[in-house]
């Protein structure tokens, strides 16, 4: 019944939230066709232009069993169709006190609609000032393109949805923590970037290190 009434609910705001595709700001370059077959596709049908990765989302509803932040994604990558649209889409799922850690769109503006729960959001400009807010159901806020941001969920019991549109169809993206710790920059660099000493990077590097 819980899973019934989740689909129901998720689905007439999907719906809704498609608007939100039409006001993200398109990053790509335009294109001199109607769309983009790749290079391995000969026939095209409507198929193409369907993308069916958010079935088990809907059917089954989020994972119960998770206490990580998790997106479904809606990019060129998952669904080719979107080459050259300057679209996609990502559904977000933040478990009780979870969160999307420090990161930046490389190449598209987000724009984030919350269909369920609290979340707690922010940005930094390029003069460092902070812009923070807190969001409940039915809100948006925008994440200009190429500034740092987070998304935090911060009830102790309850999860949070959202719904992410990109003026991009690959927006990318680069997690500030994993970009930083996790990506071999020598620790005498870090410590000075960061202004402490090299056991502190240390430390960080083997806390954000893949589990086994």
């Amino acid at each position: 019944m819980a899973s019934k009434t989740f689909t129901m609910t998720f689905f007439s705001l999907l719906i809704s939230s498609f608007t939100i595709i039409q006001m993200a700001i398109a990053g790509d370059p335009d294109i001199i066709s109607d769309f983009i077959v790749p290079t391995n596709v000969t026939t095209i049908d409507a198929s193409f232009f369907t993308f069916t990765g958010m079935r088990a989302l809907i059917k089954s509803g989020p994972p119960t069993n998770t206490t990580t932040f998790k997106a479904w994604k809606a990019s060129s990558a998952e669904f080719p169709a979107l080459n050259g649209q300057s679209i996609s889409y990502d559904v977000l799922y933040f478990p009780a006190g979870s969160i999307n850690p420090l990161h930046t769109r490389v190449r598209a503006t987000g724009l984030l609609f919350l269909l369920q729960g609290t979340l707690q959001v922010g940005l930094v400009d390029a003069t460092n000032k902070l812009f923070t807010q807190t969001l409940q159901a039915g809100d948006m806020f925008v994440f200009p393109k190429g500034l740092v941001h987070y998304q935090y969920n911060p009830d102790a019991q309850a999860p949070a949805i959202a719904i992410a549109a990109f003026g991009s169809s690959n927006p990318g993206s680069v997690a500030i923590p994993t970009a930083s710790f996790n990506t071999g920059i020598d620790d005498i660099v870090l410590a000075k970037s960061f202004k402490t000493d090299v056991a502190t990077i240390q430390a960080l590097k083997a806390g954000l290190a893949p589990k086994p």
